[in-house]
């Protein structure tokens, strides 16, 4: 057995090193400077209770993304010299955020030891290689992220950080292949690392949520075709497990499925604007095509949280996707069979779900931009459903949204919609299902739009002068009519801020929000997610209860409140931008 020793090296703060709502996100460059990465890890380690360290299992993994397999030997180097007893590894690092959660929450270990955290490598859907995004957060034993309690100590601690502990003489291990556990020995004891194949786990529990046979028969149907583009994100070997070994689909059915270090070069962002090939195969590209695109199409971010869902020439929103699986989940999806405990969204995710939690009695949260806020409610057993504009949507089968679990519950839906017409000349489809739900709920036209890399001091004087001008509404209504007299009076303006119903923490600042008459509503927030500079984020929703009105494009229908948005923010005046950066 090899023996190792720990080392006390001496450092010295960084500045910045705040996890923001998914952790610390800056450059490879960055995180590549001596002693940045392990001053941040040992923070962490230093804000935990000492039992979730010292003799505790972690689990380290994550995107794949550039960097990723140099910070898992750090990581784990600096787990041994700190206590820990054991590291689990996915092979080749690769662990996506939804199975990291899964494996925190269902992986038992052979002497019955479970997961208390883990250290998730990733930055999302922010681009990957040595010159682009790397990130790290920590999620915590009930497989969620650490919540703001823990994350503002990591932080107060990387302020103060004089010295971190490393094992420089454990030898790296090789994560490229599943082998019996690698064992070693330091002051403190034994040490293993044990790497594991990362589908398994959370294939697992897929089973025991969705009924595979009968989307096995949906995908075998002649007249159902399928497309699902990973963008070379991790996603990619979840989705050759899953959709062609487990449920039949054609190889040829998957787009950039191989997982690459900078994401073959794109954004692993799943929109209409960076999932290019997946939109042009859907027909919903600008360049024509003759032939005929599949029946459902979807992608996922580098990370496989997040999810994007098409039919058939035809783009599902993501606050309609939530709305639409809640609806229809207890009769299409056997793990909600019982009913539903509660939905919930994201403040500046559409309202389409609160129309949907009425028509059900369902209970209704909604809560701030980020996971965590979900967990709460989950683990209190008051959630069950839940979903962000942001292409995130899940349940409470994990702590974290989950990109595979949206399109199994798409594809469940389709499935059940069509159980009696396999066969048929023509099956349901998911623009039929779309529509439909409209028929009954009504449509709420929405749109995004970012403004990404801006001066953050222009982007902070903006939003203070959107807070400023809420104290007149009056005034404010005066001003919407001089841009667009067709427009609706704002009843209810207000800075957004969050009681937690379960702990009772309040989160403030959340987002800045103009509530309309006609139930329609403007919601502007600066993002977190970004590694320079400031985001800003515009969110435009227009209500339309009118059956005979469901049926407009929504950028006609969207015009008037975008044109109000971007002149009452002064958009282009204190950013320079005379355009968004994305539009989703």
């Amino acid at each position: 057995m090899v023996l190792f020793t720990v080392t006390k090296k001496a450092t010295t703060p960084f500045d910045g090193q705040k996890p923001g709502t998914s952790g610390l996100r800056k450059k490879v460059t960055v995180f590549q400077q001596p002693d940045y990465l392990q001053n941040f890890v040992q923070s962490t380690f230093n804000a935990l209770p000492a039992d979730k360290v010292k003799g505790a299992t972690i689990v380290v993994s994550g995107d794949g993304r550039y960097f990723s397999k140099d910070a898992v030997q750090i990581i784990t180097k600096m787990a041994a010299a700190n206590g820990v007893r054991r590291v689990w590894v996915g092979q080749n690092s690769l662990l996506s955020t939804p199975a990291v959660s899964a494996v925190i929450r269902e992986r038992v270990a052979a002497d019955g030891s479970k997961a208390t955290g883990a250290f998730i490598l990733t930055a999302s859907h922010n681009p990957g290689g040595p010159t682009e995004d790397f990130g790290i957060k920590y999620n915590m034993e009930n497989g969620g992220p650490a919540p703001e309690s823990v994350t503002d100590k990591i932080f107060s601690n990387t302020k103060t950080i004089t010295e971190y502990l490393i094992a420089e003489d454990l030898p790296d291990v090789d994560i490229s292949l599943i082998i019996d556990v690698t064992s070693f020995s330091g002051p403190e004891g034994p040490f293993d690392v044990d790497v594991f194949d990362s589908t398994t786990d959370y294939i697992k529990l897929m089973k025991t949520i969705f009924d595979f046979e009968s989307i096995k028969k949906l995908l075998a149907s002649p007249k159902f075709t399928f497309c699902y583009d990973a963008l070379h994100g991790v996603a990619g070997i979840y989705a050759k497990r899953i959709f062609v070994e487990e449920l039949g689909a054609n190889e040829s059915s998957l787009l950039n499925c191989v997982p690459k270090e900078d994401f073959g070069g794109g954004h692993p962002d799943p929109n209409l604007t960076y999932a290019k090939e997946l939109v042009d195969r859907m027909g919903l590209g600008k360049s024509t095509s003759n032939v005929e695109p599949p029946e459902f199409g979807a992608a996922a971010d580098g990370d496989a949280d997040r999810n994007m869902v098409l039919g058939k020439r035809f783009f599902v929103t993501p606050s309609d996707s939530v709305a639409i699986i809640a609806a229809n989940a207890v009769q299409s999806i056997p793990y909600f069979a019982s009913g539903l405990k509660g939905v919930a969204r994201s403040m500046p995710t559409s309202t389409a779900l609160d129309v949907v939690a009425k028509n059900l009695n369902l209970k209704f949260f909604e809560v701030p931009t980020g996971w965590k806020f979900f967990g709460n409610l989950m683990d209190a057993g008051m959630c069950s459903i839940c979903g962000e504009e942001s292409f995130g949507t899940g349940s409470d089968h994990i702590r974290e949204k989950d990109g595979i679990w949206a399109v199994l519950a798409w594809l469940s839906i389709l499935a059940f919609k069509n159980k009696d017409n396999l066969g048929g000349d023509k099956l349901v489809t998911v623009e039929d299902i779309v529509r439909q739900h409209w028929g009954t709920y009504g449509r709420h036209y929405y749109t995004r739009y970012d403004y990404e890399n801006v001066d953050a001091g222009a982007a902070k004087e903006l939003m203070a002068n959107l807070v400023n001008m809420q104290s007149s509404l009056s005034d404010v209504n005066k001003l919407i009519k001089e841009i667009r007299p067709d427009v609706s009076d704002v009843v209810a303006a207000d800075e957004f801020e969050y009681k937690d119903p379960v702990d009772g923490s309040v989160s403030k600042h959340q987002g800045i929000r103009y509530l309309f008459g006609d139930g329609s509503r403007l919601v502007f927030r600066l993002s977190g997610t970004g590694s320079v500079g400031a985001t800003i984020r515009v969110y435009i929703e227009q209500y339309e209860k009118d059956s005979s009105k469901i049926g407009r494009d929504s950028q006609d229908a969207l015009a008037p409140l975008v044109d109000v948005a971007l002149k009452l923010s002064k958009m282009q005046e204190y950013t320079g931008r005379s355009a968004p950066t994305v539009i989703t």
